[in-house]
């Protein structure tokens, strides 16, 4: 579904990424693990269209999109979960969640896809003329996974989900992200929970410094004693 090849990316004088590749298969939840500062947001809004790479490939489903402005890359059906929720906190819930469903691939789907999104999180229908500023970091976590579900994605990148959030919050917050799978959605996880994040995957790669130094099998990197000592402590 996504190939990311000889990938490099420049903030300025800083290169943030060095001849990333990578794949993603439609169906499968692809980790990327690394420490603050690898790469890893650089690298979703890359993807995402926000960054221009200065050399390499993106190719979506067969269409070339590196260096897209993000509202095309996000049409053709890559929806970004952004770190930090960036949710409109002055919006009301049903006023953000209509956001997501203003592109054009979307709109003829936007009640089915609102239906869709209240039975997955009930507490944001019961919640849905509150302003989205007023929300719990949990509540906000919702209805920024809702909003983009309402952008009717085939790939979802998913940028630190669980960043800020009480641990039984964390753990509703990735298992939404299982169930999404389940259902056939798929998957790029950037989360800073290393241990769960493999687990859920299916496949991993290790970002360091801007370049991909291991990839595997999940509970393979799980078991590798290079990341074990890394990101766990162990």
């Amino acid at each position: 579904m996504l190939s990311v090849s000889d990938l490099d990316v420049f903030h300025g004088d800083a290169q943030a990424l060095d001849g990333v590749a990578l794949e993603i298969a439609r169906g499968e939840i692809v980790a990327i693990v690394g420490a603050n500062g690898a790469g890893k947001t650089s690298l979703i809004r890359t993807i995402a269209g926000m960054h221009k790479p200065s050399r390499g490939r993106i190719v979506f489903n067969g269409t070339e999109i590196g260096g897209r402005p993000s509202h095309q890359v996000c049409n053709l059906g890559i929806g970004q979960v952004a770190e930090g929720r960036q949710v409109f906190p002055t919006l009301s819930v049903m006023e953000n969640l209509a956001m997501g469903a203003l592109l054009p691939r979307a709109r003829a789907a936007k009640a089915r896809n609102l239906d869709r999104v209240f039975a997955m999180f009930p507490r944001l229908a019961e919640r849905r003329s509150q302003a989205a500023g007023t929300l719990s970091g949990g509540e906000q976590q919702m209805l920024a996974i809702g909003r983009c579900l309402m952008g009717e994605p085939e790939l979802v990148m998913f940028d630190e989900p669980s960043l800020g959030l009480a641990p039984a919050v964390v753990q509703a917050v990735l298992q939404t992200v299982a169930d999404l799978n389940r259902d056939g959605l798929t998957c790029l996880l950037v989360e800073q929970n290393v241990a769960v994040s493999l687990k859920l995957a299916q496949r991993a790669y290790v970002l360091e410094n801007g370049r991909i130094t291991l990839t595997g099998r999940g509970d393979e990197l799980l078991a590798d004693d290079r990341v074990r000592q890394a990101y766990l402590g162990l």
